[in-house]
């Protein structure tokens, strides 16, 4: 079975040009492509053991930058809509820390990390709480059963064309500008009832 290239129907964006999110979606679209030919090259078997080592180290990078993006163009799709005063995403986020405004405050230094990587905030259905984390490219620093609430791009193809390297702090903005923080909660609701 192969993994289908999702469509996104993203509005237009603060910030974040048109072209840059067509350009995204060819990356996002190239990782689709690369997880299924490398999945295709695996199950051929045809390949000695430190071969199919790397593929498998390649295919994680590969997945986890298709679902990265998935979570992170789903966020714009419907517009900016604000997270509802009585949700359950703002109660959780407030109990873990203290809230909502301090949790974001933190989740935006988390973004402005040195290096390529994902600010990701994640639902740990073992100890029912939220947790963010730094993920380093797509695949370093993932938390093992962790649910993914929230995807924040931080790989310069993210943001470099429209803010220059000098303008993160901008791009995270804006990032946050255009969230559409019902898909945010619904992701949350999907993850804390499993």
């Amino acid at each position: 079975m192969q993994f289908i290239e999702q469509k996104f129907n993203i509005p237009p964006l603060k910030g974040i040009s048109a072209k840059n999110i067509e350009e995204h979606l060819k990356l996002y679209a190239g990782y689709v492509k690369h997880a299924n030919f490398i999945l295709e090259e695996i199950k051929k078997g045809a390949v000695g053991e430190y071969a199919l080592a790397e593929m498998q180290r390649r295919f994680s990078f590969e997945f986890n930058g298709m679902v990265n993006h998935e979570y992170y163009f789903e966020s714009f799709m419907g517009g900016a809509k604000p997270l509802a005063e009585a949700s359950g995403l703002r109660a959780a986020i407030a109990k873990e820390w203290e809230s909502f405004d301090v949790w974001l405050a933190r989740f935006k230094a988390i973004a402005l990390t040195r290096g390529v990587g994902w600010a990701i905030l994640y639902f740990d259905p073992l100890t029912k709480r939220p947790l963010n984390a730094w993920v380093d490219e797509q695949h370093l620093g993932q938390l093992n059963g962790c649910k993914t609430i929230l995807a924040l791009d931080m790989w310069e193809h993210s943001f470099v064309a429209d803010y220059q390297p000098s303008g993160k702090k901008n791009y995270i903005e804006d990032f946050f500008a255009n969230l559409n923080w019902k898909v945010v909660e619904r992701n949350f609701s999907n993850a804390t009832s499993k």
